[in-house]
């Protein structure tokens, strides 16, 4: 099995302290390490050269400053950010070179996750599915409150269980609902938190594009004769002017279900997307009034915040409530926990702006 680690997105609902050019993936928000290297070591077992990290051009030397011994071949460059699907159907299509039908894993760089030996025992357990049944694998997390920040993945009657490891058969994917229809999602137990860890083969891969993105496919197809030729700027140019589109959009939500299986997670995970996510998960980390801090800080009557600051100004805090402030050396980010999620809106107005403190 090859594992792709999805490390060339943004974080904007974390600003300010993820930038554009250090994303989330790149901070320390769960312990000393990065959410990339939080990632990486969950594959220790796995043979280095089977580990590979799919980024953008932009963010190559804060991997190799985080990484410095990690080998420069294993890196998947994409020249711009186009999304999930080309970046995915890209390191498909790179892998595909060196086996094309070895299954591969994608795995995002920004999630907690509890239990790693479940999580890589269903991995493992994937990868013998795949092989078994040429089937696309996903997994899926059991819901416990209705997020309306993730997708949705529909289950039906569970298929087989192996070793522990639950697979079920896919009925379909919705992509972030409101609070009413989560809520429903969430009382009828036939719902999943979509979790993003797509697995296959290459070859498999590749042959989903051509059916139901055939634009991408021919662009990839391109590609891998520059790649053949060593024409790395006529890469550059095909890869910049691909479709803007997630791997959901442009392919999952048209696959047919039979070709699809759907694992049930049975370990703790947790997407950590937005400051109120990450106060909820580090909730053990808390002190008496559920404030999570870090930094220097004076909390007077004050509890449920969050308040992430550094070490050379102290934070006071008089009567608040369910407050995140995030105090970075250049911007200061102060908002409800209930209204966290917006701050994606701050770095769209940013931009509009003219993009300075993005």
């Amino acid at each position: 099995m090859n594992i792709v680690v999805l490390a060339g997105g943004g974080g904007s609902r974390l600003w300010p302290l993820s930038r554009e050019n250090k994303p989330k993936q790149f901070c320390r928000l769960i312990s000393e390490k990065t959410m990339l290297e939080e990632t990486l070591e969950r594959f220790t077992d796995f043979p280095q050269e089977k580990i590979f990290i799919a980024t953008t051009v932009e963010l190559k030397d804060e991997i190799l400053k985080i990484l410095p011994n990690f080998p420069q071949e294993n890196i998947f460059i994409e020249p711009a950010r186009r999304d999930t699907a080309p970046a995915m159907g890209y390191a498909a299509l790179r892998l595909s070179l060196l086996s094309p039908d070895e299954p591969m894993a994608f795995i995002p760089s920004d999630h907690y996750i509890g239990r790693t030996d479940k999580f890589i025992n269903s991995i493992h357990k994937a990868e013998e599915v795949i092989l078994e049944t040429k089937k696309l694998l996903d997994i899926s997390i059991h819901p416990t409150n209705p997020n309306t920040a993730l997708g949705y993945t529909k289950i039906g009657p569970e298929v087989f269980n192996k070793d522990g490891v639950e697979f079920y058969q896919f009925l379909g994917h919705t992509e972030k609902p409101d609070f009413k229809t989560a809520q429903k999602y969430l009382e009828s137990g036939d719902y999943l938190w979509h979790a993003n860890y797509y697995m296959w083969t290459p070859r498999l891969f590749l042959e989903a594009y051509q059916k139901y993105a055939p634009a991408i496919f021919s662009d990839l197809e391109k590609i891998k004769t520059c790649l053949e030729n060593h024409q790395l700027n006529e890469i550059d140019k095909i890869y910049r002017q691909m479709e803007k589109i997630s791997i959901d959009y442009a392919i999952m939500e048209k696959m047919d279900p039979e070709n699809v299986l759907i694992i049930k997670g049975s370990f703790d995970w947790k997407d950590i997307g937005a400051w109120d996510t990450l106060h909820e998960n580090l909730m053990t980390k808390t002190d008496e009034r559920r404030n999570l801090v870090r930094g220097e800080r004076l909390n007077l009557d004050t509890s449920g915040c969050l308040i992430y600051g550094g070490e050379k100004k102290i934070i006071a805090t008089i009567g608040l409530d369910d407050i995140i402030i995030v105090d970075t050396e250049d911007a200061l980010l102060v908002c409800p926990k209930s209204r966290a999620q917006e701050a994606k809106r701050v770095v769209e107005e940013l931009k509009n702006r003219g993009g300075k403190y993005i």
